[in-house]
């Protein structure tokens, strides 16, 4: 049936969505089964529009019979909408609190799961720069989406958006001028290249990956309100799996471990930027 608002979500397209959901599992691999269904559904009704689709079911036809529509579909289906230095007070709680602990380890891994198009990655990456910790750092940035990837691996971004990211920076702690960090190109700021050369960007999904590494700090920000409440305790599994002893999670402003079977694992470190330590 046409889907045209929210209230449209009728139990016959509530069902049509789950077997999109279910052939994108089987077809692709990449698994949407246990993200939450509200906003999963606002997306799709986007991609609906983009693909001149009048139901549900004509779009799980398209996906499954053309490639190229899924690898345009991945673009609705993910949120890739992030900043450098989204949320300065986080950044500064890093950088005042978590720092401390970092420069004892002789080397050091950090892992932003969901990076989107990587600022979260490369605001990190200045962070621990400018502490003189980034020579002995390796970054993991991961996301689903390979399109993403390959912006966030180019480090390439629109410079007007500059202005913003300066003020953030600032109010982040930054410890001079986030010019310092990149150079305008053509209408492009690049970040240096000794951000990138320690930023590794790879697929992973936290619906159906495990965990890969055992990491110092994890960066896990504005993610986990995206999934039902099945898939958020997988994820926080997986994320509580790579942390070392003593290690480091940090959570978006709208999410908590309060209520998670993982909150026993964790101690708060600082509780308003949703920093949390490993016991």
């Amino acid at each position: 049936m046409p889907i045209d608002s929210e209230a449209d979500l009728d139990p016959e397209t509530g069902f049509e969505l789950r077997l999109l959901l279910e052939a994108i599992f089987q077809r692709y691999h990449h698994d949407f089964r246990g993200y939450a269904s509200g906003s999963l559904y606002r997306r799709v009704l986007v991609a609906l529009r983009r693909f001149e689709c009048a139901t549900v079911s004509q779009l799980q036809h398209r996906v499954l019979h053309e490639p190229e529509v899924f690898g345009q579909l991945l673009r609705y289906l993910t949120v890739h909408v992030s900043e450098l230095f989204r949320d300065p007070s986080y950044f500064r709680a890093i950088r005042r609190q978590v720092v401390p602990y970092l420069r004892t380890y002789p080397s050091i891994k950090v892992w932003v799961a969901g990076c989107a198009n990587g600022e979260e990655a490369y605001s990190l990456a200045i962070v621990l720069a400018e502490e003189g910790l980034l020579e002995r750092t390796l970054i993991y940035a991961t996301d689903i989406n390979p399109d993403c990837l390959r912006t966030a691996e180019s480090g390439a971004y629109d410079v007007d958006r500059f202005a913003g990211f300066s003020e953030s920076y600032l109010l982040a702690g930054g410890r001079g001028s986030l010019s310092d960090h990149y150079a305008a190109r053509y209408g492009s700021a690049v970040l240096d290249r000794r951000l990138r050369k320690a930023i590794l960007f790879a697929d992973h999904s936290l619906a159906t990956d495990s965990a890969f590494a055992e990491v110092e700090l994890i960066s896990c920000r504005n993610v986990l309100i995206y999934f039902d409440r099945a898939l958020q305790e997988r994820a926080l599994g997986v994320l509580s799996e790579s942390l070392c002893h003593r290690g480091f999670l940090g959570l978006g402003p709208k999410e908590t471990l309060r209520f998670s079977t993982h909150a026993a694992a964790f101690s708060e470190l600082a509780a308003d930027e949703r920093i949390y330590q490993k016991r």
